[in-house]
Protein backbone atom coordinates (compact mmCIF):
# COMPACT_ATOMS: atom_id res chain seq x y z
CA UNK A 1 0.00 0.00 0.00
CA UNK A 2 1.87 3.59 -0.88
CA UNK A 3 1.69 5.14 2.16
CA UNK A 4 -0.45 8.43 2.78
CA UNK A 5 1.18 11.37 2.21
CA UNK A 6 -1.85 12.73 4.07
CA UNK A 7 -3.32 10.25 6.69
CA UNK A 8 -7.14 10.78 6.20
CA UNK A 9 -6.69 9.50 2.88
CA UNK A 10 -6.85 5.90 5.18
CA UNK A 11 -10.09 6.60 5.93
CA UNK A 12 -10.53 7.31 2.24
CA UNK A 13 -8.63 4.32 1.41
CA UNK A 14 -11.64 2.17 3.83
CA UNK A 15 -14.45 3.43 2.20
CA UNK A 16 -13.48 2.83 -1.01
CA UNK A 17 -11.93 -0.34 -1.05
CA UNK A 18 -13.63 -2.28 1.98
CA UNK A 19 -11.08 -3.35 5.51
CA UNK A 20 -10.55 -6.55 4.17
CA UNK A 21 -9.37 -5.28 0.78
CA UNK A 22 -7.35 -2.24 2.69
CA UNK A 23 -5.54 -4.49 4.84
CA UNK A 24 -4.52 -6.61 2.31
CA UNK A 25 -2.51 -3.87 0.74
CA UNK A 26 -0.94 -2.90 3.18
CA UNK A 27 2.74 -3.28 3.88
CA UNK A 28 3.40 -3.62 7.51
CA UNK A 29 1.87 -4.13 10.66
CA UNK A 30 1.66 -0.59 11.24
CA UNK A 31 -0.61 0.12 8.42
CA UNK A 32 -2.96 -2.69 9.44
CA UNK A 33 -3.05 -1.32 12.30
CA UNK A 34 -4.14 2.10 11.35
CA UNK A 35 -6.41 0.86 8.55
CA UNK A 36 -8.32 -1.47 11.61
CA UNK A 37 -8.32 2.07 13.85
CA UNK A 38 -9.46 3.85 10.93
CA UNK A 39 -12.49 1.24 10.29
CA UNK A 40 -13.29 0.98 14.06
CA UNK A 41 -13.79 4.98 14.32
CA UNK A 42 -16.11 5.14 11.38
CA UNK A 43 -18.14 2.44 12.47
CA UNK A 44 -19.54 3.98 15.75
CA UNK A 45 -22.73 5.79 15.46
CA UNK A 46 -22.51 7.13 18.58
CA UNK A 47 -20.04 9.92 20.45
CA UNK A 48 -18.85 10.18 24.20
CA UNK A 49 -16.87 13.29 25.27
CA UNK A 50 -13.57 12.69 27.30
CA UNK A 51 -12.15 15.47 28.89
CA UNK A 52 -8.66 15.73 30.01
CA UNK A 53 -6.50 18.98 31.03
CA UNK A 54 -4.73 20.84 28.59
CA UNK A 55 -1.22 20.37 30.01
CA UNK A 56 -1.50 17.56 29.12
CA UNK A 57 -1.44 18.00 25.02
CA UNK A 58 1.98 20.23 25.75
CA UNK A 59 3.73 17.68 28.31
CA UNK A 60 2.76 13.77 29.55
CA UNK A 61 3.05 11.23 31.88
CA UNK A 62 6.18 8.54 30.79
CA UNK A 63 5.17 5.59 29.02
CA UNK A 64 6.84 2.84 30.80
CA UNK A 65 7.95 2.19 34.61
CA UNK A 66 10.82 4.08 35.34
CA UNK A 67 13.41 4.52 38.66
CA UNK A 68 13.79 7.63 39.25
CA UNK A 69 11.25 9.14 41.81
CA UNK A 70 10.91 12.66 39.63
CA UNK A 71 9.92 13.32 36.60
CA UNK A 72 10.35 16.35 33.97
CA UNK A 73 9.02 16.82 30.77
CA UNK A 74 9.35 19.85 28.37
CA UNK A 75 6.38 21.00 26.13
CA UNK A 76 5.56 23.86 24.46
CA UNK A 77 5.65 26.64 27.20
CA UNK A 78 4.67 24.25 29.15
CA UNK A 79 6.85 21.78 32.17
CA UNK A 80 5.45 18.84 33.98
CA UNK A 81 7.22 18.14 37.37
CA UNK A 82 5.96 14.95 38.86
CA UNK A 83 7.26 13.78 42.26
CA UNK A 84 6.95 10.29 43.56
CA UNK A 85 4.90 10.19 46.64
CA UNK A 86 5.63 7.98 49.80
CA UNK A 87 4.02 4.70 52.11
CA UNK A 88 4.29 5.90 55.67
CA UNK A 89 7.02 4.17 55.99
CA UNK A 90 8.96 6.19 53.51
CA UNK A 91 8.81 3.77 50.44
CA UNK A 92 8.86 5.68 47.31
CA UNK A 93 5.32 4.77 45.84
CA UNK A 94 6.98 5.64 42.33
CA UNK A 95 5.41 7.61 39.09
CA UNK A 96 2.22 6.92 37.58
CA UNK A 97 2.89 5.29 33.83
CA UNK A 98 0.96 3.80 30.79
CA UNK A 99 -2.17 4.04 29.12
CA UNK A 100 -3.66 2.83 32.23
CA UNK A 101 -2.62 5.79 34.29
CA UNK A 102 -4.11 7.85 31.35
CA UNK A 103 -7.21 6.12 31.54
CA UNK A 104 -7.66 6.61 35.08
CA UNK A 105 -7.02 9.65 35.04
CA UNK A 106 -8.93 10.68 31.48
CA UNK A 107 -12.21 9.00 33.70
CA UNK A 108 -11.46 11.38 36.68
CA UNK A 109 -11.39 14.53 34.72
CA UNK A 110 -14.53 13.49 32.15
CA UNK A 111 -16.73 12.67 35.36
CA UNK A 112 -15.58 15.87 37.30
CA UNK A 113 -16.51 18.00 34.38
CA UNK A 114 -19.69 16.49 33.31
CA UNK A 115 -20.98 16.43 36.50
CA UNK A 116 -19.54 19.94 37.82
CA UNK A 117 -18.05 18.30 41.10
CA UNK A 118 -14.53 18.06 42.20
CA UNK A 119 -15.99 15.01 44.02
CA UNK A 120 -16.12 11.76 41.40
CA UNK A 121 -17.63 8.70 42.21
CA UNK A 122 -16.19 5.69 41.52
CA UNK A 123 -17.29 2.23 42.63
CA UNK A 124 -19.63 0.57 40.05
CA UNK A 125 -19.61 3.67 37.88
CA UNK A 126 -15.69 3.49 37.33
CA UNK A 127 -15.67 -0.08 36.88
CA UNK A 128 -18.49 -0.23 33.86
CA UNK A 129 -16.52 2.87 32.39
CA UNK A 130 -13.39 1.06 32.01
CA UNK A 131 -15.30 -2.06 31.23
CA UNK A 132 -16.26 -0.16 28.08
CA UNK A 133 -12.72 1.52 27.44
CA UNK A 134 -11.60 -2.35 27.28
CA UNK A 135 -9.73 -2.48 30.59
CA UNK A 136 -12.06 -4.53 32.41
CA UNK A 137 -10.75 -4.41 35.97
CA UNK A 138 -11.32 -8.31 37.51
CA UNK A 139 -8.69 -10.80 37.23
CA UNK A 140 -5.30 -10.33 35.83
CA UNK A 141 -6.03 -6.45 35.24
CA UNK A 142 -6.85 -5.53 39.08
CA UNK A 143 -3.12 -5.30 39.93
CA UNK A 144 -2.09 -3.29 36.97
CA UNK A 145 -4.78 -0.60 38.05
CA UNK A 146 -4.29 -1.12 41.36
CA UNK A 147 -0.63 -0.06 41.00
CA UNK A 148 -1.06 2.81 38.97
CA UNK A 149 -4.61 4.18 41.05
CA UNK A 150 -1.85 3.93 44.00
CA UNK A 151 0.86 6.24 42.06
CA UNK A 152 -1.63 8.17 40.98
CA UNK A 153 -3.26 8.96 44.56
CA UNK A 154 0.54 9.59 46.33
CA UNK A 155 2.26 11.62 43.61
CA UNK A 156 2.46 15.33 43.05
CA UNK A 157 2.63 17.52 40.59
CA UNK A 158 3.58 21.05 39.17
CA UNK A 159 3.18 22.98 35.78
CA UNK A 160 5.49 25.32 35.03
CA UNK A 161 4.04 27.63 32.48
CA UNK A 162 6.63 30.20 30.59
CA UNK A 163 4.56 33.53 30.55
CA UNK A 164 7.71 35.36 28.52
CA UNK A 165 10.74 37.50 29.02
CA UNK A 166 11.95 35.20 31.87
CA UNK A 167 8.61 35.15 34.23
CA UNK A 168 7.27 32.08 34.72
CA UNK A 169 4.04 30.66 36.52
CA UNK A 170 3.94 27.82 38.76
CA UNK A 171 1.02 25.84 39.82
CA UNK A 172 1.30 22.64 42.79
CA UNK A 173 -1.00 20.54 43.22
CA UNK A 174 -2.04 16.74 43.30
CA UNK A 175 -4.48 14.89 40.99
CA UNK A 176 -6.49 13.76 43.54
CA UNK A 177 -6.89 15.16 47.26
CA UNK A 178 -7.02 11.46 49.35
CA UNK A 179 -6.24 8.04 47.93
CA UNK A 180 -8.02 5.93 45.40
CA UNK A 181 -8.37 2.70 47.23
CA UNK A 182 -9.53 -0.70 46.11
CA UNK A 183 -10.87 -3.44 48.23
CA UNK A 184 -9.74 -6.83 48.38
CA UNK A 185 -11.69 -8.56 46.23
CA UNK A 186 -10.20 -8.85 42.42
CA UNK A 187 -13.45 -9.64 40.53
CA UNK A 188 -16.33 -7.90 40.85
CA UNK A 189 -19.70 -9.32 40.46
CA UNK A 190 -20.37 -9.28 44.11
CA UNK A 191 -19.81 -5.70 44.44
CA UNK A 192 -18.24 -2.57 44.40
CA UNK A 193 -14.17 -2.68 43.18
CA UNK A 194 -13.64 0.90 44.32
CA UNK A 195 -14.41 3.08 47.46
CA UNK A 196 -17.42 5.49 46.95
CA UNK A 197 -16.15 9.18 45.89
CA UNK A 198 -12.90 10.52 45.56
CA UNK A 199 -12.32 14.41 45.67
CA UNK A 200 -10.10 16.11 42.60
CA UNK A 201 -7.29 18.26 44.54
CA UNK A 202 -8.59 21.83 44.34
CA UNK A 203 -6.42 23.05 42.17
CA UNK A 204 -5.81 20.85 40.06
CA UNK A 205 -10.02 20.83 39.95
CA UNK A 206 -10.10 24.64 39.04
CA UNK A 207 -7.36 24.65 36.50
CA UNK A 208 -9.22 21.40 34.66
CA UNK A 209 -12.06 23.58 34.49
CA UNK A 210 -10.04 26.39 33.26
CA UNK A 211 -8.23 24.36 30.69
CA UNK A 212 -10.20 21.61 29.54
CA UNK A 213 -9.88 19.36 26.18
CA UNK A 214 -12.27 17.61 24.74
CA UNK A 215 -11.71 14.24 23.33
CA UNK A 216 -14.00 11.44 22.03
CA UNK A 217 -14.16 8.76 24.03
CA UNK A 218 -14.50 6.06 21.71
CA UNK A 219 -11.10 7.41 19.82
CA UNK A 220 -9.45 6.27 23.70
CA UNK A 221 -10.95 3.21 23.37
CA UNK A 222 -9.64 2.23 19.81
CA UNK A 223 -6.09 3.59 20.95
CA UNK A 224 -6.06 0.99 23.68
CA UNK A 225 -2.63 0.34 25.44
CA UNK A 226 -0.75 2.55 22.92
CA UNK A 227 0.06 5.26 25.23
CA UNK A 228 2.38 7.55 22.85
CA UNK A 229 -0.68 7.35 20.24
CA UNK A 230 -2.72 8.12 23.18
CA UNK A 231 -0.82 11.76 23.98
CA UNK A 232 -0.60 12.26 20.01
CA UNK A 233 -3.76 12.10 19.99
CA UNK A 234 -4.50 14.38 22.17
CA UNK A 235 -1.81 16.96 21.64
CA UNK A 236 -3.38 17.07 17.80
CA UNK A 237 -6.83 17.50 19.48
CA UNK A 238 -5.39 20.69 21.00
CA UNK A 239 -3.52 22.09 18.31
CA UNK A 240 -5.26 21.36 15.02
CA UNK A 241 -8.43 23.47 15.29
CA UNK A 242 -6.68 26.11 17.00
CA UNK A 243 -3.84 26.80 14.45
CA UNK A 244 -5.02 29.50 11.23
CA UNK A 245 -1.81 27.94 8.99
CA UNK A 246 0.06 25.43 8.26
CA UNK A 247 2.97 24.82 11.14
CA UNK A 248 5.59 22.64 10.43
CA UNK A 249 6.93 20.79 13.93
CA UNK A 250 10.40 18.69 13.11
CA UNK A 251 11.39 14.67 14.04
CA UNK A 252 13.56 16.64 17.14
CA UNK A 253 10.76 18.59 18.14
CA UNK A 254 8.64 15.68 18.33
CA UNK A 255 11.15 13.62 19.99
CA UNK A 256 12.14 16.37 22.51
CA UNK A 257 8.29 16.74 24.31
CA UNK A 258 7.49 13.02 23.44
CA UNK A 259 10.57 10.30 23.15
CA UNK A 260 11.06 9.91 26.48
CA UNK A 261 12.85 6.30 26.68
CA UNK A 262 14.44 7.07 23.14
CA UNK A 263 17.85 8.15 23.30
CA UNK A 264 17.98 9.24 19.87
CA UNK A 265 15.41 11.23 17.34
CA UNK A 266 16.54 8.89 14.80
CA UNK A 267 15.43 5.67 17.28
CA UNK A 268 12.38 7.77 18.12
CA UNK A 269 11.18 8.56 14.21
CA UNK A 270 9.91 4.49 13.24
CA UNK A 271 7.90 4.93 16.75
CA UNK A 272 6.58 8.58 16.41
CA UNK A 273 5.07 7.45 12.76
CA UNK A 274 3.51 4.35 14.18
CA UNK A 275 1.80 5.94 16.96
CA UNK A 276 0.59 8.89 14.76
CA UNK A 277 -0.61 7.03 12.07
CA UNK A 278 -3.07 5.71 15.08
CA UNK A 279 -3.56 8.98 16.45
CA UNK A 280 -4.92 10.27 12.74
CA UNK A 281 -6.90 7.12 12.00
CA UNK A 282 -9.42 7.97 14.91
CA UNK A 283 -9.30 11.48 14.37
CA UNK A 284 -10.87 11.66 10.82
CA UNK A 285 -10.85 15.61 10.78
CA UNK A 286 -7.33 15.78 11.30
CA UNK A 287 -5.46 17.29 8.30
CA UNK A 288 -1.88 16.56 9.20
CA UNK A 289 0.71 16.02 6.44
CA UNK A 290 3.94 13.70 7.02
CA UNK A 291 7.24 14.56 5.67
CA UNK A 292 10.75 13.71 5.54
CA UNK A 293 11.71 16.43 7.92
CA UNK A 294 8.76 16.19 10.09
CA UNK A 295 5.09 16.68 10.05
CA UNK A 296 3.50 19.90 8.91
CA UNK A 297 -0.33 20.69 10.95
CA UNK A 298 -2.62 22.20 8.97
CA UNK A 299 -5.80 24.09 10.49
CA UNK A 300 -8.32 21.04 11.38
CA UNK A 301 -12.00 20.73 12.42
CA UNK A 302 -12.14 19.82 16.48
CA UNK A 303 -11.79 15.95 17.19
CA UNK A 304 -15.28 16.61 18.88
CA UNK A 305 -17.85 18.72 17.07
CA UNK A 306 -18.37 22.26 18.61
CA UNK A 307 -22.06 21.75 19.50
CA UNK A 308 -21.02 18.65 21.65
CA UNK A 309 -19.14 20.43 23.05
CA UNK A 310 -21.27 23.43 24.09
CA UNK A 311 -22.98 21.21 26.09
CA UNK A 312 -20.69 20.58 28.64
CA UNK A 313 -19.46 24.09 28.59
CA UNK A 314 -15.98 23.45 26.97
CA UNK A 315 -16.21 26.61 24.71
Amino acid sequence: MPRPERMGEIHQLVLLHGVDSARAMAETKAERQAIDAAAAIMAEEASRIGITHAGFAMTSLPHRRIEKSIWRRRGHLTTLLVEAGHTSKGIVVGVPYGSVARLILLYLQTEAIRTGSREVELGRSMHAWMARMGLPTGGRNYKLVSEQAKRISACRLTFFTDLGDGVEARHNGAFVQDAITLSGVSGSSQGSLWQDRVKLDEGFWHSLREHPIPVREEAIRVIGARSLAFDLYVWLAYRLHSINRSTPVTWAALHAQFGAGFKAARQFKPEVRDSLRVALAVYPEARVDIEDRGIVLQPSPPAVRRQDARRLHLI
